[in-house]
């Protein structure tokens, strides 16, 4: 494995340094360092027990140390989520295996917990000799207590968790940690376990390598499903494998992302925690999965968001876990953030805002699954009607739109859109399945909003759609934004609508932020209530090689998607935002929306070369 330098900037590694493990209910990032400076236990949106990444002083890690580090790298496992990490140091070379244990024989399709409550770290040192430091150092002040060969951790965040590390090494209590240094020969291994499941037998330990193998093995059976040939093959496959590390195994929940707070400026206050599910992202999320055979998880991300619609009187923008709301936003007052970006924001307060596009994501997520031959009962379809009706009786309303805008809100031409694509959905739900619906008062709607988004949000002057809808009578001052390259894909307009190809050009001038890149829209043109600005906004990108796609402009559409891909990181992982300058990686990771770009657009991109 070909090994890399260490750079950092204010004590921390870039946000492309990092790996991610996970197991269905929560995740870990582990860093090229050796060290791991993000968990949240028990699940996803849990508490981080380990936050270094958004302090690397006071935030919390789980390090494996190699003395005199020079370089090192990391890749998975063929087909899973086990990551290994290669260290370098000056008289040897340490492999370090991580991964959050699986059942034996545990079946990552079954809606059920797959995983062990174990974080497992297994370090080999396969030439030379190395020095290793392990160290803990939890995020809160937590207690220390030897037991049974291990080390019980009480957690004052989580005094319900029956925290227990475990190491091969022996270990003692400094400076409110734990920490203990070997000097390990070619071939000894050291081996180091974090249980929070409360019933682990420590004196009845499994052995580590059969552990990695049976995590391995799920992980690969799980793969196996992935249907896909065509371009960036290995890419695409790689972010299939990263939704499902984001994904939910008990409900079917898609995380838009891993981590909380990190920038889409460094330095700046557009921090957000994203380890929740926003119906929006998983929908693309599902849609994109079906296409590649992994049809699984979009029906049970449709069954777990209709069920929370049902029980709420209509859809929300996103979930906790649970299946109700976020906790309220609120500002962390020890964390700096990455990088000095504070503030380090825990909560979101968007899940309170108005997004009219809900009812068209998850209308048509509904519909791919009754085209797939779901059956669609009297119980569903009026649970499915009733959002019709909504998108209906709502899309003349101003929201906060896709980009969850924090100041007054207006018509997104987007939102309005997807009011017409809840409607349409839903008319073609009830022929396809014969259900009773009121069809001319449907039609008539759909009709009306679609000309609404057509006429409204034209300029003729620009000659260009723009992001709002301008009021009856009046000209057009909306800005361009990125969200209008979505308009075709959900077959609002045709790709090859000369309106639309006239719009595609020039978001594509306008919003231009060098090499393919492109931002979500002008914060000087299109007012977000925020101060400072942000990167370019990576899915922007992979809407626009669908529309080059769409038009038959393959040659072009090829190249930019593979300029795309290859941003990826060694380990084919993808955040939200690029910054135009360096091409360095922001905001939160590894971000859902960008890998179900590469998936979707890899799918249009091989489904036109073979017609």
């Amino acid at each position: 494995m070909p090994t890399r330098p260490l750079t950092r900037d204010r004590g921390q590694l870039p946000i492309e340094d990092h790996g991610l493990v996970g197991d269905g209910a929560t995740c870990a990032l582990v860093a090229r360092d050796g060290s791991i400076p993000w968990l949240c236990l028990p699940e996803f949106d849990s508490p981080p027990f380990l936050a270094g990444l958004l302090d690397h002083e006071r935030g919390g890690s789980l390090d494996l140390e190699l003395t005199g580090l020079t370089s090192a790298d990391q890749r998975y496992l063929d087909d899973t989520g086990v990551l290994v990490t290669e260290l370098h140091g000056p008289d040897g070379v340490l492999e370090v295996t991580d991964c959050l244990t699986l059942r034996a024989g545990a079946d990552l399709t079954e809606l059920v917990p797959a995983g062990r409550s174990e974080l497992l770290r297994l370090a080999r040192v396969v030439r030379g000799t190395a020095e290793v430091t392990v160290r803990l150092r939890p995020k809160d002040d937590v207690e220390f207590q030897e037991e049974g060969g291990g080390w019980a951790i009480s957690w004052p965040a989580r005094p319900d968790l029956r925290l227990t590390l475990w190491c091969s090494h022996p270990l003692r209590v400094e400076d409110g940690g734990l920490h203990g240094t070997a000097t390990l020969r070619a071939g000894a291994p050291l081996t180091v376990s974090l249980h929070w499941s409360g019933n682990t037998r420590l004196l009845d330990r499994q052995d580590p390598e059969t552990l990695v193998q049976q995590t391995a093995a799920a992980w690969r059976a799980w793969a196996a499903r992935i249907r896909y040939e065509g371009p960036q093959r290995a890419l695409v496959r790689r972010s299939a494998l990263t939704l499902k590390l984001l994904d939910h195994a008990e409900t079917g929940a898609i995380m838009a992302a891993a981590t909380s707070s990190l920038p889409e400026e460094v330095g700046g206050v557009r921090n957000w925690d994203y380890r929740y599910t926003w119906v929006r992202d998983a929908a693309f999320s599902v849609y994109a999965l079906r296409r590649i055979g992994l049809t699984t998880e979009a029906d049970s991300f449709l069954a777990w968001t209709l069920t929370n619609a049902e029980r709420d009187g209509g859809p929300r923008i996103m979930y906790a876990l649970d299946g109700g709301q976020p906790p309220e936003e609120w500002e962390d007052p020890v964390l700096r953030g990455w990088r000095g970006s504070a503030p380090v924001r825990w909560g979101n307060g968007a899940a309170g805002q108005t997004q009219h596009d809900v009812y068209g994501e998850l209308m048509d997520v509904a519909h791919q699954w009754a085209a797939d031959g779901g059956s669609v009962d009297e119980h569903l379809w009026r649970a499915l009607s009733a959002l019709a009706e909504q998108a209906i009786e709502q899309w003349r309303t101003p929201d906060q739109g896709i980009w969850e805008i924090r100041g007054a809100g207006r018509p997104f031409t987007y939102s309005v859109a997807m009011c017409q694509v809840a409607v349409d959905r839903a008319l073609r739900i009830a022929e396809r399945c014969g259900l009773d619906h009121p069809r001319e008062r449907w039609r008539a709607a759909a009709d009306e909003i679609r000309a609404a988004v057509l006429e409204r949000s034209w300029d003729e002057e620009r000659g260009t759609f723009t992001e709002h809808l301008a009021e009856h009578g009046k000209a057009n001052d909306g800005g361009l934004d990125g969200s209008l390259l979505a308009l075709p894909l959900r077959g609002v307009v045709p790709f090859d609508d000369p309106r639309m190809v006239a719009t595609v050009e020039k978001v594509r001038e306008h919003l231009d932020a060098g090499d393919g890149l492109l931002y979500r829209y002008l914060h000087t043109e299109s007012d977000d209530g925020l101060p400072g600005g942000e990167g370019a906004f990576l899915l922007c990108s992979f809407w626009l090689v669908d529309n080059l796609t769409g038009q038959g402009r393959l040659d072009e559409a090829e190249a930019l998607f593979d300029s795309l891909c290859a941003r990826a990181t060694p380990l084919g992982l993808l955040s939200e935002e690029i910054d135009p300058r360096d091409g360095s990686f922001l905001g939160n990771f590894p971000q859902a929306f960008s890998h179900l770009g590469v998936i979707a657009s890899g799918w249009k991109l091989a489904r036109a070369r073979q017609r």
